[in-house]
């Protein structure tokens, strides 16, 4: 009798250790290995800086979307799975519980991409960067010591510091965390640029270089004449010649400028101004490309010392000052609004090229 009841016991217990066993399995398989409860075919998860799995998984099982979230954590702690990493995730349809601890171990966040265009302004850039809803935009907040502390300027200079290229970022990021990309891409080409220059050339540091691949990224229509305006601008330099270049007069103008460059703002004074200053301006006027850093620290050979566009993009070149007058002649009768700007002859406060007499 005892041996039948000690029977009974044992196959009662080994029945009831199996059925919870089973279901424990199934409660595991419905959590770790079944499809999430996505309600949409994608939905986005942000994780915050300072979140653990705990809070996340119990957010979603509130929402609906894992089932049984005890059973998934408990999964994640006897993998060693429990740490995750802030961003915004992409959760699709037939991800399950396995696939979401390892996504949010893995850091695989939602990527989204900025271009700074060449030839745009550090103003133009803050506008877009300023639009980005990812982004948090602490540069307007930001003391000069601060930002000096991040970039190694002061913000009146750092105009052309940042190179104009696509750069990735990720939800909950700083508008300064992308500026810091751009800064470092533009010193280090900036630096392997400044290694390979010509000899003999009137920069006398890398700065002086990047105004000057302002200047040429403003005034470029056509790629392959980069170099070629890079001389012109160069031996002007050199001659002691004032550079005379509109780019830098509409900069130096600011919100002012209106969109009709006049002959009047030729002869106002700004320390960007190149028809009333002697040399470089003080500051890059746009953010250059390699291209432009290259052809200013690389310029073309030759005599030229002017040049005025022909309503196309491309320039004419002319070695002396009545070469110049009978290009600028020919080709002023029939400009369009697309004209670009040439630098004039020196010591001459109004040899227009582009700007219009006053009213």
């Amino acid at each position: 009798m005892a041996k039948t009841v000690a029977r009974y016991l044992f196959l009662s217990t080994f029945v009831l250790f199996a059925v919870v066993s089973m279901y424990c399995l199934w409660l595991i398989n419905q959590a770790v290995y079944q499809p999430l409860n996505l309600p949409t075919p994608k939905r986005t998860l942000l994780v915050s800086q300072g979140e653990t799995l705990t809070g996340v998984v119990n957010d979603l099982a509130r929402e609906g979307v894992i089932r049984h979230p005890e059973w998934l954590l408990l999964f994640a702690r006897l993998h060693e799975q429990t740490s995750i990493r802030a961003g915004e995730y992409e959760l699709q349809q037939g991800l399950t519980g396995e696939t979401l601890l390892q996504q949010l171990a893995s850091g695989r966040v939602i990527q989204y991409q900025v271009t700074f265009i060449e030839g745009s302004t550090l103003a133009e850039n803050l506008a877009l960067l300023a639009g980005q809803k990812k982004l948090i935009d602490d540069i307007g907040s930001m003391s000069e010591q601060q930002y000096r502390a991040i970039f190694g300027f002061a913000p009146a200079e750092a105009e052309g510091w940042f190179f104009p290229d696509t750069y990735s970022y990720v939800s909950g990021m700083k508008v300064s965390d992308v500026l810091k990309q751009a800064n470092n891409r533009m010193r280090a080409i900036l630096d392997e640029e400044w290694q390979q220059r010509a000899r003999d050339l009137p920069y006398r540091n890398p700065h002086e270089a990047l105004v000057m691949a302002s200047i040429i990224e403003k005034e470029t229509g056509i790629a392959s004449e980069r170099k070629e305006i890079a001389g012109v601008f160069v031996r002007r330099l050199k001659k002691g010649m004032r550079l005379q270049t509109d780019p830098t007069v509409i900069y130096g103008m600011g919100k002012t400028f209106k969109g009709d460059l006049k002959r009047s703002h030729l002869k106002e004074y700004t320390p960007w101004n190149t028809y009333v200053i002697d040399g470089l301006p003080p500051t890059p006027i746009a953010l250059p490309g390699r291209a432009s850093i290259h052809a200013a620290l690389n310029p073309a050979p030759g005599k030229s010392l002017f040049f005025v566009a022909r309503g196309d993009g491309s320039h004419v070149f002319s070695e002396t000052l009545q070469q110049h007058e009978n290009a600028v002649d020919e080709f002023q009768r029939r400009r369009s609004s697309q004209y670009r700007s040439s630098p004039g002859p020196a010591g001459n406060a109004t040899p227009l090229t582009q700007a219009e007499p006053d009213a």
